[in-house]
């Protein structure tokens, strides 16, 4: 389990992290989201040693990782952005020294090392200069020096970074493989490999928790700010003067391309069904409509709405507090 408490951190007058709080629990994949910025390195550099606070603490399995820095680091397997290599090693050499820091007795190691390769798919050039591989090839040696000891808690900050499409499924299926057994704490700048890939999502802005839930739930949060699709040859005008009179419409946002029919977006009051309204509308203008769909809320619109103003909505606070309220007291029966 990890728990990260108040935790602040500056630079000068700028702060990063701002009195930030919240638990890991073990056995889930964490996807941890903000915009360039929200300080979502920091904290993670933070909760891995790599920096001190200003103010707070951060327990991993009940070590502070400030205060008991080699019992709370024996847990962690950390994957930095820029990953930690030396490039004038060959991935072999890298790893077995990895290996050696991390204290695998020299017994075990070869075959770990072995292990590990295979896991991540290097094994095929292992005896290469790690200056010589691609940027994709990079990027998992980095993976692999992290997941070397097996540890409890892996925190992986863009792992994805430089892989192709067919790497990038590949790394999917080892994060979840090392959920099984693991926590993992995935930042990522890529919303559809969250939403693909983790259990739970925690969204900061500008140093700050702004959310915390499943992504089914986020989306549930925003969901009364769905809305119908529709396309149709009306001209912007009559599309209006169609849609004035229907009720349940909060806001209407109409896209025309030169001759292509008018894509027109129509966000609806508390998440009614309009629909039917919709299509009796232009039925008695006259006006046939192409196509006529429900538009949801997804994963990037949730944070869009909550990394992008100055304020997180009141209502999306409300909902996360007592969604956690809840969680907190169906726990304790």
């Amino acid at each position: 389990m990890i728990e990260v408490r108040n935790l602040v951190k500056k630079y000068g007058d700028h702060i990063a992290v701002d009195h930030l709080s919240f638990q890991l629990e073990a056995g889930r994949i964490y996807g941890f989201l903000g915009p360039n910025g929200a300080g979502k390195s920091t904290t993670m550099n933070i909760m891995t040693g790599y920096l001190g606070a200003t103010e707070g603490e951060v327990l991993i399995n009940g070590h502070d990782i400030l205060k008991e820095p080699e019992a709370a680091k024996r847990q962690i397997g950390y994957l930095p952005e820029i990953p930690p290599l030396y490039m004038d090693m060959t991935v072999r050499e890298y790893l077995e020294f990895a290996a050696e820091l991390k204290g695998i007795p020299a017994k075990k190691r070869k075959d770990e090392v072995t292990e590990i390769e295979k896991m991540v798919k290097i094994r095929d050039v292992e005896h290469r200069l790690i200056k010589n591989l691609s940027k994709g090839y990079r990027q998992r040696v980095g993976l692999a020096q992290a997941v070397m000891g097996f540890p409890e808690i892996m925190i992986l900050d863009e792992p994805s970074v430089g892989l192709d499409p067919k790497q990038i499924i590949e790394i999917r299926e080892l994060i979840r493989k090392l959920a099984k057994n693991h926590t993992v704490i995935l930042s990522s700048h890529i919303l559809a490999e969250v939403q693909e890939v983790c259990d739970y999502i925690l969204i900061i802005s500008k140093g700050r928790l702004v959310a915390s839930d499943t992504p089914e739930n986020l989306e549930l949060m925003l969901g009364s700010r769905g809305g119908v699709e529709i396309e149709t040859e009306a001209s912007p005008s009559d599309i209006r003067l169609i849609l004035k009179p229907v009720p349940g419409i909060e806001s209407i946002e109409i896209q025309r391309d030169g001759e292509h029919p008018a894509r027109v977006y129509i966000r609806t009051k508390q998440g009614e069904d309009i629909r039917e309204r919709v299509f009796r509308a232009f039925a008695a203008a006259g006006i046939p409509l192409l196509t006529l769909k429900t538009s949801g809320t997804s994963l990037e619109d949730v944070f869009m709405e909550l990394t992008q103003k100055e304020s997180v909505p009141d209502a999306l606070i409300r909902q996360t507090v007592k969604r956690k309220e809840a969680e907190e007291h169906a726990g304790s029966l």
